[in-house]
């Protein structure tokens, strides 16, 4: 059964809204305010999104943002605004769809499962999922080049990625900093493994909650670093 949740605050058309869709073979859970809504949203895991715009804590925008960059679930976007602008917007934070209120129960039924359907034939049609390596709150999507770090990215240089990636998908392994300088520069060190001590300290600076006792890339004294899990 799938698995939907609401994120309305106007209580009745919540109701109404699940309702409906229970009807119609739906799991639906409802988050009133925004703040719930996006802490479930990013925690649990569900098939799509029913989203209003206007939410008490954190507005609708902000909670696709989120969403879109851990998951790739449907999103349908509900708002009583009609400006053009609101819709472009949405969409543009990556919402698939934008309805606006009053709307039919059935109309909404029947655009859950538009979306379903089309979400369902693009995961089984074959096309290979993200490389994606996460670990205690980091999150690294090796093919999009893109790093989190407890859902907030943060921008990484070309060697800067290169040398987290590489550390990362070799975990417990003590690397010397010329082996490092070698595999991730592609040549040899000759006396320029200074650049790597500088990259592993902008490295931490960026996903390290306390430089002094990093929880991801450990100094191992006299010999190099490692990644630990």
């Amino acid at each position: 059964m799938k698995k939907i949740l609401l994120i309305e605050d106007e209580i009745s058309i919540a109701e109404l809204e699940r309702d409906y869709l229970e009807l119609s073979g739906f799991e639906v859970e409802i988050a009133g305010d925004g703040t719930v809504g996006l802490e479930r949203a990013l925690k649990e895991d569900f098939d799509l999104f029913v989203l209003d715009l206007m939410l008490p804590g954190v507005d609708g925008f902000e909670i696709c943002r989120r969403i879109r960059e851990t998951k790739n679930t449907p999103v349908i976007m509900v708002s009583a605004k009609k400006e053009d602008i609101d819709k472009i917007r949405g969409l543009g934070l990556g919402a698939d769809d934008y309805i606006t209120k009053p709307f039919s129960p059935g109309e909404m039924v029947a655009r859950v499962k538009a979306h379903l359907a089309r979400y369902e034939r693009l995961i089984s049609s074959g096309a290979p999922a993200n490389d994606v390596i996460e670990i205690r709150g980091l999150k690294i999507d090796k093919t999009a080049r893109r790093v989190w770090v407890n859902g907030e990215e943060k921008n990484f240089t070309t060697k800067e990625f290169d040398l987290l990636s590489f550390l990362a998908q070799n975990p417990n392994h003590v690397y010397t900093k010329e082996e490092l300088f070698s595999k991730i520069w592609d040549m040899e060190s000759i006396g320029d493994i200074a650049t790597v001590t500088v990259h592993i300290k902008k490295i931490r600076e960026k996903i390290e909650f306390n430089t002094a006792k990093p929880q991801y890339i450990e100094t191992i004294w006299g010999v190099g670093y490692r990644f630990k899990v």
